[in-house]
């Protein structure tokens, strides 16, 4: 006989999942347009009211390169201010669970967190990267790989000496878009470096959408008998093909637990261009179309899991009701396609049934819920 359980075909599937939020960090760079303090402020809050409890604030690189995170303290000290405390005791939030993440490719951000950290309002986790195609890490981070490594390690011996934890992100697993194929036996052993030389946990991306289902749940799988851990791992997948949704079942199967997601599917290479001026970014864009670029949508990441039912910890409707407000806060239409259609409810929407359906059972003596004729 077919078994028809989903887990106990996948009986590495879990049951209960952590979905972090990184709208205001890797999905408002990409906006060529700055996004205001007081919007950033809205959203954070917002995400963390319905149920967020992991959180990326900003990027504490260059302000020059990057003008969109000229703002980087200002969250800060209203996020570690009594205020926010106190709105989160009323809401029945327990500010201890929240971690406040913030990117920091190089050692001058990272001793930048340390001074903010210092000072009473600095983040709890930062975030280094390496790529495994080594043209794709240049572009990003100006170093080579060899160089980098070492930075990271002075790095995260100055986090761990100041109390800051500090996650490695691997990129270029799934293919680059600069150097193209990868092998994915690289992504696993740099993973490995990552732990070795002291991170608290490992970001696993797929920065372009480059990822297949069947490579997704073999490169998790390969990852998982290295690392059995689960809890060290974090997968971040963007969307370009439309086929994204199929890569988180994957890396559901193969036995993840947590995710990364952004609101609208927003997200993408730092903007070069802000406002009205060029600005630096990351140099050009290696895209021909920034409409379809971006992360997973968290609205509809949400609904899928949710459907699943597998716990979240997230309020669903509310997030559905964000991604509504963020469409007006970005000025166009975003990815998710949940804000629009909803959830698939079990009471399915009766305002659309055809009226006479119960009278014309009576007239031709059929059972209600009959639906085979007696004969």
């Amino acid at each position: 006989m077919t078994e028809y359980d989903f887990w106990k075909i996948f009986p590495k599937m879990p049951r209960k999942v952590t979905i972090g939020d990184i709208t205001i960090r890797d999905g408002f760079q990409h906006e060529e347009k700055f996004i205001s303090t007081a919007a950033k402020t809205f959203y954070l809050e917002e995400l963390i009211f319905a149920g967020c409890r992991h959180i990326e604030v900003t990027n504490l690189g260059s302000a020059f390169l990057m003008p969109q995170f000229r703002d980087a303290e200002d969250l800060f000290k209203y996020l570690r201010g009594d205020l926010f405390k106190k709105r989160c005791e009323r809401k029945g939030v327990n500010y201890d669970d929240i971690c406040f993440t913030a990117i920091t490719i190089r050692e001058s951000a990272v001793d930048r967190a340390i001074q903010l950290k210092e000072k009473g309002i600095g983040p709890d986790r930062l975030l280094m990267m390496v790529s495994t195609e080594e043209e794709h890490h240049y572009a990003n981070a100006g170093t080579t790989l060899p160089e980098y490594w070492k930075e990271a390690e002075r790095c995260i011996k100055k986090c761990n000496d100041a109390g800051i934890k500090m996650c490695g992100t691997v990129s270029t697993i799934w293919g680059s878009p600069i150097g193209g194929a990868t092998d994915m036996k690289d992504a696993v052993e740099f993973s490995k470096r990552w732990l070795e030389i002291g991170a608290h946990d490992i970001e696993h991306a797929d920065h372009d959408g480059s990822a297949s289902a069947p490579d997704v749940y073999r490169y998790f799988s390969m990852i998982l008998d290295e690392i059995p851990d689960p809890g060290l791992h974090v997968a971040h997948f963007h969307e370009t093909k439309r086929i994204a949704s199929a890569s988180v079942l994957a890396a559901l199967q193969a036995g993840i637990t947590i995710f990364e997601a952004a609101m609208g599917g927003l997200g993408g290479q730092p903007a070069n261009f802000m406002d009205d001026c060029p600005t630096k970014g990351t140099g050009e864009y290696y895209y021909n179309d920034p409409r379809y670029v971006g992360l997973i949508t968290l609205e509809d990441t949400l609904v899928q899991i949710d459907e699943m039912g597998i716990e979240h910890g997230y309020d669903v409707d509310r997030i559905l009701w964000l991604g509504r407000q963020m469409e007006k806060t970005i000025g166009r239409r975003l990815r998710s396609e949940a804000i629009i259609n909803g959830r698939t409810l079990k009471e399915g929407h009766m305002e659309f049934a055809r009226p006479g359906l119960k009278e014309r059972k009576i007239k031709l003596s059929e059972e209600p819920g009959q639906k085979i004729p007696c004969d």
